[in-house]
């Protein structure tokens, strides 16, 4: 293959947004894939409806990302939620957006966007090599495995593109650590983000596998956080829980107010003016439908007689787990290259020439279409550098 002046490696959002910059400003650029495929995530993230971004200010967007997310709020300045829905809609793909503001295509999936991107990709001359696998360096060049063998290059640029730790079967597997690693580049170790939570349960709770929780509040420290999740078999999954999932993985103690509505003063004074049993009773003051109370027998037993010991059991239930489920079944991964590490435009400060961008980065985001959208953002980033970068 002839040698482009800029490699980009990795052909997810934010591998494909920076062969597109650099394309756009005038270089050759080869986009190399380890997979058959491009965009094997992106296209998984849409089977279900494709959450592109949020529509919310800036400004909120941004604070979304919480502490250590480095320079991603000036990036989300030039690329966010305005930026992201422009681009989808000059690929002819036209957007609503939800009650909750989340904004989707019309189509809801992945596919025709990226499909359509890709024409436009190529028409720009960007060149895909898929089923080329980056194995680090030989020597000086960037050492592939391609269905030809073993290929050596060496180009001007390159953007480092390759995903986090997650779902390890479209691609993300962190298998570039070490490479970087070994040349002196930071790497904060892989938490699981966007992950459920393991519970071992009792025989009791397993009517209520897949019911979700409504109307509770989740608190882990200072996070607190009103959202659906779902009672599984595996444990607790979903939105609620994966918003304070951060909380928890840092230590804090997990507990459920299955009332939030009602003060423990209030709740106690219902539950003690309500007749029948325990059980009934708990119906009748908390309105808790039967997964809730299940969760509060599960990790309250034996529940106290005491109104007042009973409400403030309800407005805090200890929701005991054995912490988050494996990496590899995480929406995405915390952790990766240190900011640190890279400098304003993205460039490893111990390998120059190098850029990175996406879920390499150390950032993590809720799901909603934050992910998708700081990819971009990065990737825009690092194109944009990588192109100064040859020029100079």
């Amino acid at each position: 293959m002839e040698q482009a002046r800029a490699w980009v490696i990795g052909g997810g959002p934010a591998g494909l947004m920076a062969a597109e910059t650099l394309a756009r400003r005038g270089h050759c650029v080869t986009v190399a894939e380890a997979m058959p495929t491009l965009g094997r995530k992106f296209l998984m993230a849409g089977k279900s409806g494709l959450n592109l971004t949020k529509n919310e200010p800036p400004d909120l967007f941004a604070s979304r990302y919480g502490d250590g997310s480095g320079p991603l709020p000036e990036l989300l300045g030039r690329f966010g939620p305005a930026e992201m829905r422009a681009w989808a809609e000059d690929l002819g793909q036209p957007l609503f957006t939800g009650s909750t503001g989340r904004v989707f295509p019309v189509a809801m999936k992945a596919s025709p966007l990226l499909r359509a991107w890709r024409a436009r990709l190529e028409a720009d001359g960007v060149r895909i090599a898929t089923r080329w696998r980056w194995c680090g360096w030989d020597g000086g060049a960037l050492a592939f495995d391609t269905p030809e063998g073993r290929q050596g290059i060496t180009p001007a640029a390159t953007v480092l593109a390759l995903g986090g730790a997650s779902w390890r079967r479209l691609g993300s597997d962190g298998a570039w650590v070490p490479w970087l690693a070994a040349r002196g580049v930071e790497i904060v170790p892989w938490a699981p983000a966007n992950a459920g939570l393991k519970v071992r349960w009792s025989n009791h709770v397993a009517p209520h596998f897949g019911a979700p929780i409504k109307g509770a509040a989740l608190l882990a420290g200072d996070t607190v956080h009103r959202g659906e999740f779902v009672i599984s078999r595996r444990g607790l999954e979903g939105g609620g829980i994966y918003a304070v999932l951060r909380a928890v993985r840092e230590g804090a103690a997990l507990t459920l107010d299955l009332a939030p509505d009602r003060t423990a003063a209030e709740l106690a004074a219902r539950i003690g003016s309500a007749r029948g049993s325990i059980g009934n009773r708990l119906r009748k003051a908390a309105k808790l439908a039967p997964p809730a109370l299940a969760l509060l027998m599960e990790f309250g037993r034996p529940l106290p007689a005491d109104p007042h010991a009973l409400a403030a059991l309800t407005k805090a239930v200890p929701l005991r787990h054995d912490g988050p489920r494996p990496l590899d079944e995480a929406i995405s991964s915390a952790g990766g290259i240190a900011w640190s590490a890279v400098d304003d435009g993205l460039m490893l400060r111990a390998v120059p020439g190098v850029f990175a961008a996406g879920e390499m980065l150390d950032w993590e985001a809720p799901t909603g279409g934050y992910l998708l959208t700081a990819c971009f953002a990065t990737g825009l980033r690092a194109g944009e550098a990588a192109a100064r970068w040859i020029a100079c």
